[in-house]
């Protein structure tokens, strides 16, 4: 029988090679690979089927990188942003950025044979594997387990994460998700939480991270189970290796970073996300999206891309002018 998900993946690639972005294979060592959506102009297009691309150039537009959560790999994540992160200007001739998508590692067609699962080690191989995709500089998009790594990323590597915009991730609790919260939404663990094991469970979870009541027939829900939760050994590891910073201990983070948050989260709620903002200083903002839960990106994806695009604008435009 056909799997329903997996039958979509031509379509959604089809629009991702529309949008500008193709797939590419990035070996940081050997045994740890990652793949990636990379803009279409930095690699050649293979003339035959057996053959692989190659990088061609170096990316000449502002980035933007963007890192999923724990139910779905990259493009799945971000399938309602690209297209308008990489739209053209208005009369222009040149798309406004250049958009990379990594799978991080067990997710997508990203591996390791190394043992480590901290938030650290996926943050150096992808910190890594951008390198030697030739980019330099970029503004990160962080959502769930995505924020996690992309806050680790940017500790660890600030000249290379200039911004961030992050949602659904939270930097001070014991737990990726505390036990009290958990109990609440009727889970023994974050773990069954996020990483389903049947229909009921994966339906639980759809309802915990929606503002609005979703249905699907109970056939999309097992071929997605199938389709997008392997590893799942790896995946279990990696939540309990999820290290958050002590709240007397949170670095000092020189970007500009912005909280995207959909006001009905009931995973992580705009109060822990303001109190976040407290914490994180003067360089971050808050801004709420209304009549939107966790998945506030899926849920209302025209309201979060205006938010969006306005913060990375904002944020190229004054870069700019701090450099004149």
């Amino acid at each position: 029988m056909v799997n329903l998900v997996a039958a979509q993946r031509p379509l959604i690639h089809g629009l991702m090679k529309m949008a500008g972005i193709r797939p590419y294979m990035v070996e940081i060592e050997p045994g740890t690979v990652m793949s990636f959506w990379v803009p279409s102009e930095t690699i050649s297009k293979p003339k035959k089927k057996h053959e692989k691309p190659k990088l061609i150039a170096k990316p000449n537009k502002p980035i933007v990188v963007m890192v999923h959560g724990f139910a779905a790999e990259g493009i799945v994540t971000w399938q309602f942003q690209v297209g308008a992160l990489t739209k053209k200007y208005v009369g222009a001739l040149t798309k406004k950025y250049a958009v990379y998508i990594p799978d991080l590692l067990f997710f997508g067609g990203s591996t390791t044979d190394k043992e480590d699962r901290s938030p650290r080690f996926q943050a150096e191989c992808f910190a890594a594997a951008l390198t030697k995709l030739g980019v330099e500089k970029c503004v990160v998009v962080g959502f769930s387990y995505g924020g996690t790594v992309a806050f680790e990323m940017a500790e660890m590597y600030p000249e290379l994460v200039q911004a961030m915009v992050i949602f659904g991730s939270i930097l001070t609790m014991p737990d990726p998700i505390s036990t009290g919260s958990v109990t609440q939404l009727g889970f023994s663990s974050s773990k069954e939480l996020l990483l389903p094991v049947s229909v009921k469970g994966l339906m639980a979870l759809l309802s915990v991270t929606t503002h609005r009541k979703l249905w699907f027939p109970n056939r999309l829900y097992k071929d997605f189970l199938e389709v997008m939760f392997t590893h799942r050994k790896e995946r279990g590891e990696l939540l309990e290796m999820v290290s958050n910073k002590d709240i007397n201990n949170i670095p000092k983070f020189p970007q500009r970073i912005h909280l995207l948050w959909g006001e009905n989260d009931q995973i992580f709620k705009r109060e822990l996300a303001k109190n976040m903002k407290e914490q994180l200083g003067d360089g971050a903002t808050f801004q709420g999206i209304k009549k939107a839960g966790h998945l506030v990106h899926l849920e209302r994806p025209c309201v979060y891309n205006r938010c969006l695009k306005r913060f990375i604008a904002s944020f190229f435009a004054s870069n700019c002018e701090a450099k004149i």
